[in-house]
């Protein structure tokens, strides 16, 4: 598949895809895809990516109902990492908020700028 040649895929076979809402624009998320999530993702039109930490696949959303319908796909300047526009169905993080950016540095510190959705 040529739009798999044109990503320059780390030396683990990954590369950082960043999730970001195509209405509001706010990043949500940075995941790893490999070969198959991308072609999952084209295939599904749904965000597939590649978990380090369980070595394996994973749809987002497949337990938690949280899905990212895939509107838009980027490729950055330099082929090696990937901007996903979406519409997120519920938290995109897993600690139930919107985000996974949801601490600030203020300061010598980090705050938490955001709750958990309830």
């Amino acid at each position: 598949m040529s739009l798999l040649n044109s990503i320059t895929f780390n030396e683990a076979g990954l590369v950082p895809a960043i999730a970001q809402d195509q209405t509001t624009g706010r990043v949500l998320m940075m995941a790893w895809m490999n070969a198959e999530a991308v072609e999952q993702t084209l295939a599904t039109g749904y965000a597939h990516y590649y978990s380090r930490s369980r070595q394996k696949q994973w749809m987002k959303g497949e337990s938690s109902g949280h899905v990212q319908k895939v509107l838009e796909i980027y490729l950055d300047c330099d082929g090696d990492t990937l901007l996903l526009k979406i519409e997120q169905t519920g938290p995109a993080c897993h600690t139930n908020r919107a985000s996974c950016f949801y601490k600030q540095q203020i300061e010598n510190d980090w705050i938490t700028i955001e709750e958990p959705l309830q």
